[in-house]
């Protein structure tokens, strides 16, 4: 499923019609995640993976509700 959705996403970074500032918070995300840096350090309990639970799908969050519908149900179609 996480495979899936970042292929996905992958597309939809790519497609001229992704609004920019939805290309920048997908890409924000992706690259936080994959980070060895981050805002809290992981080696502080709960604290340290909570940023990343929260920071993360906050960003996808924000930038799904700027592409269109349309878009991410064709990209979608595409890998599946």
């Amino acid at each position: 499923m996480l495979k899936t959705e970042l292929k996905v996403y992958r597309l939809v970074m790519k497609d001229s019609r992704t609004p920019f500032v939805a290309k920048v918070l997908l890409g924000t995300a992706i690259g936080y995640a994959l980070s060895p840096i981050d805002i809290i350090p992981d080696f502080i309990p709960i604290i340290g993976h909570l940023d990343d639970i929260i920071i993360v799908p906050g960003l996808v969050f924000m930038a799904l509700k700027l592409i269109p519908k349309e878009l991410i149900e064709e990209c979608r179609e595409k890998v599946i």
